[in-house]
Formats: structure tokens, sequence, C-alpha cells
């Protein structure tokens, strides 16, 4: 009998609800997952799945649900072999991902995979765990939470592995890590996730739709059918971000095609009238990933003379956002206002 690996999954929201299934199904894998608002729910009721890959699926749990971080060594707990990350990445909102999985990672040992949106966020991770090997899941899934439990999964599951170059690893262990944890994710049959060594590359191409079409979607409130219809916003909005992102990968050393412009805006159909998941997040008052998303690449091209007015744009407009939701949140200390009228 094969030994099963040891997977802690953060975050079973849509994304995560699907990695979980896959996970499971293939048989070689037993999962924790860490739930969040949907714990009671899915407790009692399990996971209702309307998915493109899975068909209808009722009451999937997870091996083992908490709601709380488990605390590997005051719990002695058996160690994680892989701790996955599906949870949103808000660097600029306490407590960040480094901080959540903190108690779950045993050093040397845990294999931590980020399957996150955005740009260089393996540093802070690299930096909180320098013993560990760090994973890029680059995902495309169309998977979304509909509601307390409910999972509609649109389109197929494709994942993008490889490793993130940690300077204390070696590159052949860490590759070996990518391509296990691979081979695990696809045992089902359900999905063909593929080890990509390349992260650079896979990151920068999901940013050709996450920086552009998701961010411009959620300043606009225009989902990706409304946003090809609404007059002159693909070719005065959409069309000039990603041929920024292209130039600013292009000087990275990451050469996108240029036919992948129009492939990322038509890849939703116009009547799927798909809400981003910035946009999502945005309807529901919650923060959104725009530093990973908008920020850390606006950084790169700056930082090598590649011009981005367009994405300079939202990326402040985003920031703005991001302020006002703090502040109905509570973190952002207002002055009362004061009686400015003139006394005569």
């Amino acid at each position: 009998m094969i030994e099963k690996a040891n997977v802690l999954l953060v975050g079973c929201g849509g994304i995560g609800t699907i990695a979980a299934l896959n996970l499971e199904l293939g048989a070689k894998a037993t999962v924790t997952a860490v739930l969040r608002s949907n714990y009671e729910h899915v407790k009692a009721n399990g996971f209702s799945i309307k998915s493109v890959d899975h068909g209808q699926v009722e009451g999937f749990r997870p091996s083992i649900m908490r709601n709380t971080m488990p605390d590997v060594a005051k719990e002695q707990l058996p160690p994680y072999k892989y701790i996955i990350c599906t949870t949103k990445n808000i660097p600029d909102v306490s407590p960040t991902v480094a901080e959540i999985i903190k108690p779950a990672v045993t050093p040397g040992h845990s294999i931590i995979v980020l399957m996150q949106n955005g740009l260089n966020i393996e540093k802070p991770i690299f930096s909180a765990f320098p013993d560990n090997i760090v994973l890029s899941g680059v995902s495309f899934c169309g998977s979304h939470q509909i509601g307390l439990g409910q999972i509609v999964h649109e389109d197929d599951d494709e994942l993008y592995v490889g490793a993130f170059r940690n300077p204390s690893q070696d590159p052949a262990v860490e590759d070996k890590a990518a391509a296990e944890f691979v081979e695990i994710y696809g045992a089902g049959g359900k999905c063909k996730p593929e080890h990509n060594p390349n992260v650079g590359f896979s990151r920068w191409r999901k940013l050709l739709y996450n920086a552009c079409l998701n961010s411009l979607c959620a300043v606009t409130d225009l989902d990706t059918g409304r946003i090809q219809m609404a007059d002159g916003a693909v070719e005065n909005l959409v069309r000039p971000a990603m041929e920024e992102i292209r130039s600013a990968a292009k000087a990275c050393g990451h050469d996108l095609p240029a036919e992948l412009v129009d492939f990322m805006i038509t890849m939703d159909p116009i009547t799927m009238y798909n809400p981003p998941s910035m946009q999502v997040d945005l309807r529901n008052g919650r923060f959104c990933e725009y530093e990973n998303i908008c920020g850390e690449p606006l950084k790169e091209a700056r930082a090598r003379g590649v011009p981005m007015p367009t994405l300079t744009v939202v990326y402040y407009l985003l920031k703005a956002i991001q302020w006002r939701t703090k502040e109905k949140k509570g973190l952002i200390p207002i002055p009362a206002p004061e009686d400015h009228t003139v006394q005569k």
C-alpha cells in the first residue's frame, strides 16, 4: 500500500475545493482543509459542486476539516508534506500568507505550494521559510463559490506547476518536488496538470488576464462579457494594458506571443458574463489582490524603463479602492469632521 501524502490546504473556496477534490480523487493524498466562513455548512452538508470536469458532485468533504490553522508542534501532528495556499494573497493587510501558515510549516520538510495569483509572491515566503521548497501553481480553473458550500466550476482545470528558485535549495530537488506534486494532483484523471519549470513565463502569461482584464472589470464593474461589448473598452483599455504586460514581460526575459492578447480577451465567451475574482471581491466589500497582480509587474517594468501608462492608472485606482475598503472596515483612522461654516 502506497503511503498517501499528508496535505494541508488553506482556503477552501472555488479554487481550493476543486484542488481538494482532485487530490482526494487520485487517492495519493489525504487532505486536511482549513475552512473559514463556510466551515459549519460544509461540516454538516459537504460541498455541492457543479463542475465541467467532475460533473455534479454532492456532499464532498475533504478527509479532515478544520476552522483553525493546525499548529504542528503544539498539537503534535504529523508534519505536512505539502501546504497548499489557495487563499487571496493580500500583502498590505495582516495577517499575511506567511503569518497564516507559520504554525503548520515544518522547516526543511513542508513543501509550500502557492496556488495564488500575481508576481513575486514567493519572496516573503522565502524570507519566512528559507529552508523550505516553494512551488508555483498557476491555475486557469474558472471556479467560484456562489453560496455557502456551493461551487460552480466552468473551465477545465489547467494547473501549471514549477519551483520558485530558492537560493538555499538544490534546483534538481525543487524540480523533483514539482513533478511529484503534479503526479499526485492529476492522479484522479479528471485534469491534466503540467510541470512547467519556467515559472516566470507562466506567471507573466496569466498576468495578461489578471492584471488587465481582471483589474479593469473590477474598476469598471463590467464582467468579461460586458467589457467586450462596452464602447471602446477593449481597444482603449484592455488591449493597451495587455500590450504593456507583454513589453514588461519581454524586458524580464519572457516573450509572450502576440496572439495571446486576443486569446485572453475572448477566453470567456461574451454570454458567460463572467465576473472575475477581483470584481467579485469588490462587489462583496472584500479586499482585493491588487499589489501582487498590478503593483509587482509595475515595479518590474519601472526598474527596466518600460512605460506602463494604462496599468499605472489602474493600479492607483485599485489602491484608492483598497483604501476605501480599509476605511469601511475601521483600519484607517479618520479625523472627525469639523465645522467649517463661517462665523459672522
